[in-house]
């Protein structure tokens, strides 16, 4: 089966080939950098990092772009306010950003992070040459873009340019139509000297759109495959990126146009300029939230539902994906107790030494044929339009499929080396499945050392006192210290080879 990718170009499922065979050019738009991330500015990046693994599974060589924004007036409105240099702040912020993708395992995988601020000569180019097109016009040392003399524009979006509500300001100097946008922006007496630029028209600093054109076209040429952002984007921001860059060369700017949905809290859009969010903003900082849930959860949270569908943001819902990703990873340490071996070592996304364990049994047999399938399943899945909601589904059902095994089998038990291997390679397989998102990279985190083994050693005391308590069934202080372990985070799990225990988040 080959991929297919929902286009907002076309407005339906498109089978997926790019410009160039066997490679991809991805350009996601990136975050204006004037206060710390919330978890909206971490949904694109997980997502459009999840197709770039599945497409380098597939065989592509993918090349993946997200810009930073460091030139900007929120950005300077920003600086002033708190009395520091634009690009001190912006510089703090961008950090915190580039933390943030670490933690998401995201980081790795981009390709270029370019910046406005070292991008001017590519971006006063492209001007001159909408210019020299005819395209765009002077006006008291700004520059528009004339959309009048664009027939597609409102192809992306389906919108004309007058309807152009809730775009960033535009400039100061006169228009010839209410829809024309700023290509470059004058500068004002009272604006920081290091946010003025030399150009041709005189110093200032270009509009917001211009940027990601000439940014994208800088590292993916004139015409690449894949341009992703959130929806919110697709009118005026995408709209214009179109129009500006194939008026000024000619050429087919991006192929594929893919948006996620946006994250929602109270099923209201985030926004750092709505007042009203302010309070539940607090709540979704990325940096903190990281801290708290750890970058494997939110990766997991964010790729639970299908991307360009909207996330619904709530403690409640980080809870039960934490519940989830926990079903994950119980059955890893499940197999390396019955197997000896850690699932995590050897993952690869193969079936071959899993196949040739099939024969042995009808057990294995049916275990494996149960693998094939749920694989099977998950691959579909992601070769319809990316659909990671559908893939965790196939992983949950391979989950189960090999407790079963583990359970019928009695592994916990009674000693089956066979049987065992099986469990453990069908694991490896769901490990490697997992890992072509950017889900069970490494085993969860743990206290390292002697905090761990002292852990350990109050733990296995306490474990002794409840079970003696039970046998004198004494269920009262039983209760009691699972009941206050578990208000610690540290939970008990009685198994047929005795009582173990973990750290919970």
């Amino acid at each position: 089966m080959s991929i297919r990718v929902y286009n907002t170009l076309t407005n339906q499922k498109e089978a997926f080939e790019p410009f160039t065979p066997g490679k991809v050019g991805m350009y996601v738009c990136g975050p204006t950098v004037y206060k710390n991330s919330h978890i909206g500015h971490a949904v694109g990046p997980v997502i459009f990092d999840a197709i770039k693994r599945y497409l380098t599974f597939r065989g592509f060589e993918v090349t993946y772009v997200i810009n930073i924004t460091d030139v900007e007036d929120k950005i300077i409105a920003e600086s002033l306010s708190r009395g520091r240099g634009p690009f001190d702040l912006a510089e703090e912020i961008t950090e915190n950003y580039l933390q943030a993708m670490e933690r998401l395992d995201v980081r790795e995988g981009i390709d270029e992070i370019p910046r406005v601020s070292t991008h001017m000569v590519e971006i006063i180019k492209l001007i001159e040459r909408i210019i020299e097109r005819g395209f765009a016009y002077e006006a008291e040392g700004d520059v528009y873009f004339d959309v009048a003399k664009d027939r597609d524009y409102g192809k992306l979006s389906n919108r004309i340019a007058d309807e152009q509500s809730g775009q960033r300001e535009l400039g100061s100097g006169p228009k010839r139509n209410s829809g024309d946008f700023a290509l470059w922006k004058a500068a004002k007496p009272d604006e920081p000297e290091e946010v003025k630029f030399d150009s041709p028209w005189g110093k200032g600093r270009p509009g917001w759109h211009i940027e990601c054109s000439a940014m994208s076209m800088r590292y993916l040429g004139e015409s690449f495959d894949i341009h992703g952002g959130g929806m919110d984007l697709i009118f005026p921001h995408h709209e214009n990126e179109i129009a500006q860059a194939e008026c000024g060369t000619g050429k087919p700017f991006a192929k594929y146009w893919m948006h996620n949905g946006l994250t929602r809290f109270n099923t209201k859009k985030i926004s750092k300029s709505d007042a009203e969010m302010a309070e539940a903003l607090e709540k979704m900082m990325l940096n903190p939230l990281l801290e708290k849930y750890g970058g494997e959860l939110l990766r997991f949270f964010i790729l639970s539902t299908h991307y360009r569908r909207p996330i619904d943001f709530s403690d409640e819902e980080l809870e039960a994906k934490k519940k989830g990703l926990a079903t994950f990873h119980r059955l890893f340490e499940r197999v390396e107790r019955v197997s000896g071996q850690s699932p995590y070592e050897g993952a690869e996304a193969k079936m071959d030494r899993l196949a040739s364990l099939a024969a042995a049994s009808p057990p294995a047999k049916e275990l494996v044929d149960g693998v094939s399938e749920d694989r099977d399943r998950y691959l579909q899945a992601m070769d319809d339009d990316f659909n990671t909601a559908a893939a965790a589904a196939a992983l949950f059902d391979l989950s189960g499929r090999i407790n079963r095994h583990i359970d019928t089998q009695k592994l916990e038990t009674d000693r089956d080396e066979h049987q065992s291997s099986v469990a453990l390679e069908a694991t490896r397989q769901l490990l490697a499945l997992g890992r072509l998102i950017g889900l069970f990279l490494r085993p969860p985190a743990a206290t390292a050392g002697a905090d761990t083994a002292l852990l350990d050693e109050v733990m296995q005391v306490l474990i002794e006192v409840r079970a003696h308590s039970r046998k004198c069934k004494d269920f009262t202080t039983a209760d009691l210290i699972r009941d206050r372990l578990g208000g610690l985070k540290l939970t008990l799990e009685d198994r047929p080879d005795g009582t173990f225990w973990r750290r919970e988040g």
